[in-house]
């Protein structure tokens, strides 16, 4: 492509250098980019990284099963449990291995839907994995406040601080993040070891004292069998109540997002990596299973060995109950004393803290995949630090806004995850179905109608988890149209193939002192009586003498929706007419791409002649903007203009009227 020429930019200061460190890296292609943005580690310690999300839900899922199905929480949690090892995680599996690059679920629907219709039905899921990543930040960093706060050794001026406690645990994660990412690995697998470690001495000794005090396991099943005393109800009414323990599902999606940072073989395919795609496998499926022990045994020892009353809410007159949202937390200091205790909550502290780690690298590595390929964000979101500012700051609003509490941003945090899942698994489904795979079919379309129930009830039963998700899909598609409407006079062609009858037509063009004349055509009947009228109204208008001749330069849309990609040129002999056609996402862009390309391959500056349009300016950029096309005359000026700063060295492109 030709190259800008002129004085020279001025030098960025030092701050937007650093902002932008790592922008320019040059790579050949996407696998390439992900090898120098990614350093990979064993599938167990990328599991770590998951982890700290997914496992960090110990630190409030037992309560908030308890709070939700007091006596039937073992059986809630036992539901939840099945669904995770025979309905998500073979589900995640199939996303792992189509999608091994990081693109999560969403890749798997993006081809399904073309044109506008498919962008914006990508930009409403990554609205919803905002929505889950962005509350798991900061219900993770709230969570981790109130177990601060409540720990009886901690300092009384911290209660009534907790937004401003949240606020600088929030802080402190993106620090890490604009510092660099490399370590964070490392500190994960630390922190999941002692976190689980600790768990499994809690619940150990709870089941300890279950078998010790056996009226503790009586007095369950009688508050059990009291409210229900048909086995078939109890199990009716458990899964009912799944909905409410959908956080306990949360991991999967992050799991599959962070795929480029897990090893494979040395000989993988860089577009098929199978040793990846294996070593992922292995990642879901150990920590689905370490998972489903933790939450069953931790279900069972918080619902028969705390009262229900300690799992109780603050209400405008009483304040919370000592486990709610700290179920093992609670049993740790009844167990142990404060000194084990204060140990325990220091542990779950880090790793709620730390939860918002998955998070906030499942929101760099989406956004920059999607959005600026589409022209819907600008390219330096392709930068972690600019990047990482910004979800800061949101997190930072949405802290405020709930003022800290977990229990109010559960609903929005289920409604996320829910929706990525649910979408996972309609995705999965059609896949199966498409492959002609019978009964994985049948099985996973089960599946996808649990979710699908899940997700409504959930949205019917808290309605908030919608509106904010809502608010952050608005967010997106309204930046991402402003970014498209910003960027719509670049380039937008990342680069010319052009076969060798076209090319052949462009050097025999640029033969001689005769000037390069390019007759861009709106294709119509193709044959050789339009190129013909064409001609003569072109050498009519502009004066062209009828010795030299002429190129026709034919731009086929492809996608509209799409914002850059590769133009292919084919050259067409009609009779004697020269016609060049090529496949594109736009028309002017495609047209200066192509005066570009002529002139560094010829060295000459070549031309090319328009009529101007004759219907409202608005209307034509509104088409530009939907089709591709539009007024191309001084849109194909405007981008050249852009591109080459120098006028005498520019492409030139006349109009009549």
């Amino acid at each position: 492509m030709a190259t800008t020429s002129g004085s020279p930019r001025p030098q960025p200061s030092a701050l937007k250098r650093w902002l932008l460190e790592g922008q320019n890296r040059e790579t050949e292609g996407p696998y390439e980019e992900e090898k120098a943005t990614h350093h990979t580690h064993p599938w167990w310690k990328v599991m770590c990284l998951t982890g700290v999300d997914y496992f960090s839900t110990l630190g409030y899922q037992p309560g908030i099963a308890a709070l939700a199905a007091g006596a039937l929480s073992p059986i809630a949690t036992l539901i939840l449990v099945l669904l995770t090892l025979f309905g998500a995680l073979p589900m995640y599996k199939r996303v792992a291995e189509a999608s091994p690059h990081g693109d999560g679920s969403i890749s798997m629907l993006e081809n399904l839907l073309v044109w506008w219709q498919g962008k914006l039905f990508v930009l409403s899921l990554i609205g919803f994995a905002a929505t889950g990543f962005i509350i798991t930040i900061t219900l993770s960093a709230a969570d981790a406040t109130a177990h601060l706060v409540e720990n009886p050794l901690a300092p009384h001026f911290f209660h009534g601080k907790e937004v401003l406690i949240t606020l600088m645990l929030i802080g402190a994660l993106g620090a890490v993040f604009l510092k660099g990412f490399n370590e964070a690995v490392g500190v994960a697998v630390v922190l999941v070891a002692i976190y689980i470690g600790l768990n499994l001495v809690v619940v150990g000794r709870g089941f300890y004292e279950i078998a010790t005090h056996p009226t503790v396991l009586s007095d369950w099943k009688q508050a059990l069998f009291a409210r229900h005393d048909n086995p078939f109800l109890m199990v009716g009414a458990a899964m009912l109540l799944f909905p409410r323990l959908a956080l306990g599902l949360s991991g999967f999606e992050t799991g599959v997002v962070v795929m480029p940072l897990v090893k494979g073989d040395p000989g993988d395919d860089p577009e098929k990596p199978r040793g990846r795609i294996r070593n992922a496998g292995k990642l879901l499926t150990t920590a689905a299973l370490i998972m489903s022990v933790m939450l069953m045994s931790s279900s069972i020892v918080t619902t028969l060995l705390i009262p229900q009353e300690a799992f109780a809410a603050a209400t405008p007159t009483a304040k919370a109950g000592e486990a709610y949202g700290r179920a093992l937390a609670y049993l740790a200091h009844d167990f142990f004393g404060e000194g084990f205790g204060t140990v325990y909550d220091i542990s779950t502290i880090l790793i709620l803290w730390f939860a918002g780690a998955s998070a906030m690298a499942g929101l760099l590595n989406i956004v920059p995949r999607y959005l600026p390929r589409y022209g819907m964000a600008p390219e330096w979101t392709r930068v972690t630090r600019p990047l990482v500012l910004i979800f800061t700051s949101i997190c930072f609003a949405v802290t405020i806004l709930f003022k800290a509490g977990v229990e109010v941003q559960a609903g929005a945090y289920a409604t996320g995850v829910l929706a990525l899942m649910t979408s996972a698994t309609i995705a999965v489904t059609i896949s199966a179905r498409r492959k002609g795979e019978t009964k994985a079919f049948l099985g996973f379309g089960a599946v996808a109608l649990i979710f699908i129930y899940t997700t409504i009830v959930n949205i019917v039963e808290r309605p908030d988890g919608l509106k904010i998700a809502l608010f952050f899909i608005a967010l997106i598609v309204l930046v991402s149209i402003v970014s498209r409407v910003w960027r719509t006079l670049e380039l937008r062609v990342e680069g010319v193939e052009a076969d060798e009858t076209a090319l052949r037509f462009i050097d025999e063009a640029a033969e001689g002192d005769h000037l390069i004349r390019i007759i861009p055509n709106h294709p119509e009947e193709r044959n050789e009586v339009e190129y013909e009228r064409e001609a003569h109204e072109a050498r009519r208008d502009h004066q062209i003498p009828d010795s030299e001749e002429v190129l026709f330069f034919e731009v086929y849309i492809t996608d509209a929706s799409n914002f850059s990609g590769i133009m292919k040129v084919e050259g067409i002999d009609c009779n004697g007419y020269r016609v060049l056609r090529a496949q594109g996402i736009a028309v002017p862009n495609s047209i200066a791409a192509f005066m570009l390309f002529v002139q560094k391959r010829t060295g000459k500056r070549p031309h090319a002649y328009f009529n101007w349009g004759e219907h409202s300016p608005f209307l034509y950029l509104i088409k530009y903007l939907l089709s591709g096309e539009g007024d191309t005359a001084p849109v194909t000026r405007e981008i050249l203009r852009r591109v080459v700063q120098d006028p005498e060295n520019r492409p030139v492109v006349h109009a009549a009227a």
